[in-house]
């Protein structure tokens, strides 16, 4: 039974090395309120164009379809530079989608890292310049699609269960780390 919300997938990367080339993991962790539900693991490309497109595949043939009410993300790109498509991940999935972000995205950074250094960097930062501006939520930044700024918020501080960090990413975030290294390491 899921509670009135429905379920939330929050999407997490593993840690990689700078030098690591590939795929890289990915993990969702599904949460029912406080529960967690189930976990889902895939790949991207490190730095590569196809992070809405395998988190789509991942959550269109998983059990949590039909149940699943909303998408949270770290932050705009997983395995370094391979930026969220957004739009394309709500269009896909006609989930709400939401970017969470510890700090403030500094977008002339992200911009010059992109279009000097980053195959693609183009097309990527186009991506990027298409989504709403960073909202600040409970010392969290937070960008949407498929769902406005408070109800956003609304969603974040819902499931913000033992930090700031929601806790489907938290929970992301500390098997994807488990992963690479055995056990989760660094603050979740």
């Amino acid at each position: 039974m899921t509670d009135r919300l429905g379920l939330v997938i929050g999407f997490d990367d593993a840690p990689f090395e700078r030098s690591d080339r590939g795929d890289v993991p990915v993990v969702g962790a599904v949460f029912n309120g406080a529960r967690l539900e189930g976990v889902l693991i895939g790949r991207v490309r490190r730095d590569g164009a196809n992070a809405a497109s395998r988190l789509a595949a991942m959550i269109e043939g998983s059990r949590f379809r039909s149940s699943l009410r909303a998408i949270l993300v770290q932050g705009v790109t997983l395995a370094g530079f391979n930026v969220v498509d957004l739009n394309g991940l709500y269009a896909r999935t006609r989930l709400p989608v939401v970017a969470v972000s510890r700090r403030k995205p500094d977008l002339a950074k992200i911009r010059s890292a992109l279009l000097e250094s980053v195959r693609g960097g183009r097309r990527k930062w186009r991506l990027i310049e298409g989504l709403p501006p960073a909202k600040s939520c409970d010392g969290l930044y937070i960008q949407c699609v498929g769902l406005d700024a408070t109800a956003a918020a609304k969603l974040v501080r819902r499931f913000a269960l033992n930090s700031r960090l929601p806790e489907p990413l938290r929970t992301a975030h500390i098997v994807a780390g488990a992963l690479t290294h055995g056990e989760s390491r660094h603050r979740a």
